[in-house]
């Protein structure tokens, strides 16, 4: 009887606790139409990973997030766009991008920037964005560190 009983409080109180976050995460999302007004000048808008579905990114949109780079184990392995990876190559990996998308990556701490090529999938570890090769990753002094908050601009899709 009593295990009975128990299931009666916990049940209400786990609805009630559903619906307050529920009401709690709508008082606070702001729409992509609000945000867009509060644009004070002509620069390219900011968009988060999170908030990046699969869809194609406009090439006047800039993607901010934690990028890393491949381990020296993965050269000469095959990338999911078929050819082999090498450490020398400016190439990147994506995990929503066309294979040939060439991006702009720019490290945010130095601002040094490189020009690669998407030519794999990835990453694969959550809360980064972009995986660059080692040549990619020395060209905006990240490789010291191992990752580094960058700014993605797609060039050309």
């Amino acid at each position: 009887m009593d295990a009975l009983n128990n299931k009666r409080y916990y049940m209400p109180m786990f609805i009630c606790r559903l619906f307050l976050y529920a009401c709690f995460c709508t008082c606070f999302t702001v729409s992509a139409q609000e945000m867009s007004s509060e644009k004070i000048d002509n620069r390219p808008t900011v968009i988060f990973q999170s908030e990046l579905s699969k869809a194609e990114v406009p090439k006047s949109e800039a993607i901010v997030g934690l990028a890393s780079y491949y381990a020296t184990k993965f050269h000469g392995r095959r990338t999911a766009s078929g050819e082999r990876f090498s450490d020398k190559l400016l190439t990147a990996a994506h995990l929503t991008l066309p294979f040939g998308t060439e991006l702009k990556v720019t490290n945010l701490r130095n601002m040094k920037s490189v020009i690669v090529r998407v030519n794999d999938r990835g990453p694969h570890v959550r809360g980064r964005i972009v995986d660059l090769s080692r040549a990619a990753a020395e060209m905006i002094s990240m490789r010291q560190s191992g990752t580094a908050r960058v700014e993605l601009e797609v060039l050309k899709l």
